[in-house]
């Protein structure tokens, strides 16, 4: 009889919950905001939607101290970024003193109207841009590389300090910012989700 794995179980708290799963899609099983603790107890990663109008509540706060006493990879998803006076970098560092120390392996490029448009990996310094709606990937231009260099550096460093695998042994959050009307960020995420070994 063939041996069948199963993808990874993830729970998804926060608002806009039912959205982003269905970006996500229907691969891979996935709980709505209302996670309730045993729900946690037999998730295989959490993602928690933080979003940049209301930040962070208290339930979700406990539910974030139950992640960790389980060891559970989690993503902070940070949304709303195109509707709030906060951005990606604001709403990162209040995630990092209201949960745990994240980290940022994508910034947020905006167009000349403000708009969020791309984003920038840090690690591989390329521009994965949405502007057009396909994604299109190309090298980092000079003035982006500038830019984001301080952000790079603490990034790596923290990577490397973390270790290999640090992710799913739970030692490392990363942060990814979710940008509803373009489905940016969903790519990214899923990414992360790929590291979790499936379940047999």
């Amino acid at each position: 009889m063939p041996n069948l794995t199963l993808p990874p179980k993830v729970a998804i708290i926060g608002a806009n919950s039912q959205l982003l799963a269905e970006q996500l899609g229907t691969s891979t099983p996935l709980w709505s905001p209302m996670a309730s603790s045993e729900l946690l107890e037999e998730a295989d990663c959490a993602i928690f939607i933080v979003s940049s109008n209301s930040g962070i509540v208290s339930a979700d706060v406990e539910k974030w101290r139950l992640a960790r006493d389980l060891y559970l990879p989690s993503i902070v998803v940070i949304s709303d970024l195109e509707s709030s006076d906060n951005d990606f970098e604001d709403m990162s560092a209040i995630a990092s003193k209201m949960l745990d120390p994240v980290v940022t392996p994508f910034l947020v490029l905006h167009s000349d109207a403000g708009d969020p448009i791309a984003l920038i990996d840090l690690n591989a310094m390329k521009i994965l841009d949405y502007s057009q709606g396909d994604l299109k990937t190309k090298p980092a231009e000079s003035e982006h590389i500038e830019l984001v260099r301080e952000f790079q550096e603490e990034y790596l460093e923290n990577l490397d300090a973390a270790g290999e695998d640090s992710f799913v042994a739970a030692l490392l959050f990363p942060a990814i910012p979710w940008i509803e009307s373009r489905a940016i960020g969903v790519a990214q995420i899923k990414e992360y989700l790929e590291l979790i070994p499936a379940q047999s």
